[in-house]
């Protein structure tokens, strides 16, 4: 299995809507992806490492896949509407990551 992850750096007059991303663009993403998608998690960054620090990212979503394949297979028919939804909710450019899930819900 992976994971999609796709954060968004807490900047300085960063704008980023949580309650679009939550009710409206992570359900398209999962709409559009089908079974491809198997299911997806939401963060909303809170603090960060040191004391009174603020998050490194103020919010982030985790997709979860069989495979690389296919994820490419659910998003990329969709990418171009998947990212024009982007504009809606933030003016952050996402940091993207893909990473093997070696250890999972124990």
């Amino acid at each position: 299995m992976i994971k999609v992850s796709v954060m968004y750096p807490n900047t300085p007059g960063v704008r980023f809507d949580h309650d679009y991303y939550r009710d409206k663009h992570m359900p398209l993403v999962k709409e559009r992806m089908g079974a491809h998608c198997k299911f997806y998690t939401i963060d909303r960054g809170l603090a960060g490492g040191a004391p009174g620090s603020p998050p490194t990212y103020v919010g982030m979503c985790h997709i979860f896949c069989e495979s690389v394949e296919a994820y490419g297979a659910g998003m990329g028919p969709h990418n171009k509407e998947i990212r024009a939804d982007i504009a809606n909710y933030t003016d952050a450019q996402p940091v993207i990551q893909i990473s093997e899930v070696v250890v999972g819900n124990q």
